[in-house]
């Protein structure tokens, strides 16, 4: 990405810029990885064939107009797989399950679906790949997020979260000869990075993944929010307040020093937060659907803004397949 292709503009002013300064620099890439979209398909797909309730444990993605919309289409979402009838078909969200998840829904007989992230998928494989060999595992994430459950889920013992730098010298694993780290896909890059360098100076010889755990959709969108940074006065994401990738990009830009502010709809964005903006920078978490970017883009137009540019960025080609069985006639 060449910076210099952009123009830098000065901090905001208290002066509302003329309607035909303010631009709209949306981010690229943005919305929707490829793990969501499979989430997504599989839920419709199983819906198709095999019609409504369909019934889903936790949201399929972390975003309220894709939960929303789906449950319009005759989906049921629930926690505990009490609620599910026996035989129903159920799908399990992208963020993974744990193997009690997992036994229980077996032991129900239900219909399952499993829409894990390929990439979560991944770390659980690596997971109990190293468990055979006797290995212990720190994990880098957030407390009670379900994809953070799902992983430690993979195992019964042995398994230490840290959240922060300040965890790490409070866990007390069992021995540090076997010693394995993983990560929640969807930190903040940098974060990880100063919590990866603190259990690396506690276990030296800890093992590291052969490719960070943080996923590319994550670490792309991002990267997008640290070029775009330095050119906007005021930074919109679109996301859901559950979403932890998207809470990541809005916390990087205020730690870059932009005014950054989340919206889980167009009707949540706010005139002041653009008061004395020439230019808002735009970006949408991994779980937010193109279609509420183009309405937060006619909402921020509606209060000044009259152009869009779309800044150069990677272009993601990444596809996972869908499950045997999903296949429609």
């Amino acid at each position: 990405m060449n910076d210099e292709k952009f123009t830098i503009v000065s901090s905001p002013s208290s002066s509302l810029p003329s309607p035909s300064d303010v631009e709209i620099l949306l981010a690229e890439p943005r919305g929707f990885c490829a793990g969501v979209d499979r989430a997504i398909e599989i839920v419709e797909r199983a819906l198709r064939k095999f019609g409504a309730p369909l019934y889903v444990r936790h949201e399929i993605v972390h975003n309220t107009f894709v939960v929303n919309d789906l449950k319009a289409k005759g989906a049921i979402f629930i926690e505990d797989l009490a609620d599910v009838p026996p035989g129903a078909t159920l799908v399990f969200s992208a963020h993974g399950v744990s193997k009690a998840v997992q036994a229980e829904a077996a032991a129900r007989g239900f219909h399952v679906f499993d829409a894990t992230c390929p990439l979560v998928n991944k770390v659980h494989m690596e997971v109990a790949k190293l468990a055979r060999e006797g290995y212990e595992f720190v994990m880098i994430g957030h407390k009670g997020h379900p994809e953070v459950e799902g992983t430690m889920g993979q195992l019964e013992a042995g398994i230490y979260l840290v959240e922060d730098v300040a965890d790490v010298a409070g866990i007390q694993p069992t021995q540090s000869e076997r010693l394995a780290v993983v990560t929640q896909t969807t930190l903040s890059v940098d974060d990880a990075a100063q919590i990866m360098a603190a259990v690396r100076a506690r276990f030296p010889s800890i093992r590291e993944p052969k490719q960070q755990d943080i996923c590319y959709a994550t670490q792309n969108r991002q990267d997008a929010v640290k070029i775009m940074a330095p050119q906007v006065d005021v930074m919109i994401v679109v996301g859901s307040p559950t979403s932890s990738n998207s809470n990541r990009l809005a916390e990087l830009a205020r730690k870059l020093g932009v005014p950054s502010y989340m919206v889980d709809s167009p009707e949540e964005l706010k005139a002041e937060w653009l008061q004395g903006a020439a230019r808002v920078g735009l970006t949408a978490g991994a779980s937010a659907p193109e279609v509420l970017v183009n309405q937060v883009i006619e909402r921020i137009k509606a209060l000044g803004a009259v152009s869009v540019r779309k800044m150069d960025g990677v272009q993601e080609t990444v596809h996972f397949p869908l499950p045997k069985g999903l296949k429609l006639d």
